[in-house]
């Protein structure tokens, strides 16, 4: 659906990407960075308003520097900020949308009020956006998103602003349009939580980078392992850990746990080895590597899933 491959990007003296390569297929797809970390920058890129400096962008197979009205013919795009016009009403904001995308006026009216059902806003959709709160208008800018049936949509935040009732409400949304309507979703976030929680694969952008990419179970992978708390002589704990690094496992100290990965041996590994040392176990548990722990993973200087061995908690 799309492919970025070797993009720079600078804005300035600001250099926002250097060398970006990632691509993104059907399904919901989590684009995460910090603030400032270039997702909007990479979101307007792909609609074409914007164009790389060096590399490619291809959408559809096209190239949005050349081909843009065509794919923006074919993209849903919902924009971080909340400036509706606020004496305009819901049902007409999203109608003249649909109008820009191409509809005629007729299907256009049709299509708003459908869109505004399918987000909840049906019964609200010939109030001014100017008397909406901010949940509201998120569904809004969702609703003029769909109206036009695109194959892809672009979300930039779209639960900025959310209390945690409307977030759960439209992140439910979200994950409905990627699933049941089988709409390609690109969303922007920094909430980790929100992107593990609804999508299929994530893209983490780092120091003018892709960090990381892919789905979220490879991203993951290899990350059932166990959370252990160890208890003994510094030489002790050393000598454990030092008996399970050498069996091919991973270890990363996690405040007073250590969290190792390994083969499906592992269990019987680090008790044999916590035994042999004189040390002993005060907790011992199964572990899920999370998505919070790939993104601090792959922003580090040094790969927090490396051995740690040498250094109690």
């Amino acid at each position: 659906m799309i492919e970025v491959s070797g993009v720079d990007k600078r804005w300035g003296n600001t250099q926002v990407f250097t060398g970006t390569s990632c691509t993104i297929g059907p399904g919901v797809t989590g684009l995460l960075g910090a603030n400032g970390a270039g997702k909007t920058t990479l979101l307007g890129m792909i609609l074409g308003l914007h164009t790389p400096d060096a590399g490619h962008i291809r959408v559809f197979g096209l190239d949005p520097a050349t081909a843009g009205p065509e794919i923006r013919a074919r993209v849903g795009y919902s924009p971080e900020h909340h400036l509706l016009p606020p004496d305009v009403k819901a049902v007409d904001f999203v109608r003249h949308v649909a109008e820009v995308h191409g509809l005629p006026r007729r299907e256009a009216t049709t299509r708003a009020s459908d869109a505004l059902w399918q987000v909840g806003l049906g019964e609200e959709r010939g109030r001014a956006m100017g008397t909406m709160s901010t949940g509201q208008r998120q569904r809004v800018k969702l609703a003029q998103a769909l109206a036009h049936d695109p194959k892809l949509v672009l979300l930039d935040e779209p639960t900025d602003g959310l209390d945690p009732v409307q977030r759960d409400a439209m992140l439910e949304l979200i994950h409905r349009i990627g699933h049941e309507f089988s709409i390609t979703v690109l969303l922007s976030s920094h909430l980790l939580e929100e992107v593990e929680r609804i999508c299929d694969a994530a893209v983490i952008l780092n120091g003018g980078r892709v960090a990381a990419s892919g789905p979220l179970d490879v991203l993951r992978a290899g990350g059932e392992g166990l959370a252990v708390e160890l208890d003994g002589t510094e030489e002790e704990v050393n000598a454990a850990l030092t008996a399970v690094h050498t069996t091919g496992a991973h270890i990363r100290v996690d405040g007073d746990r250590y969290l190792i990965t390994g083969d499906d041996r592992l269990f019987e590994v680090v008790r044999d080895a916590v035994a042999d040392a004189g040390a002993g176990i005060r907790r011992l548990g199964r572990h899920t590597t999370s998505l919070e722990e790939v993104f601090l993973g792959v922003g580090a200087a040094e790969d927090p899933r490396q051995p740690t061995v040498g250094a109690q908690p």
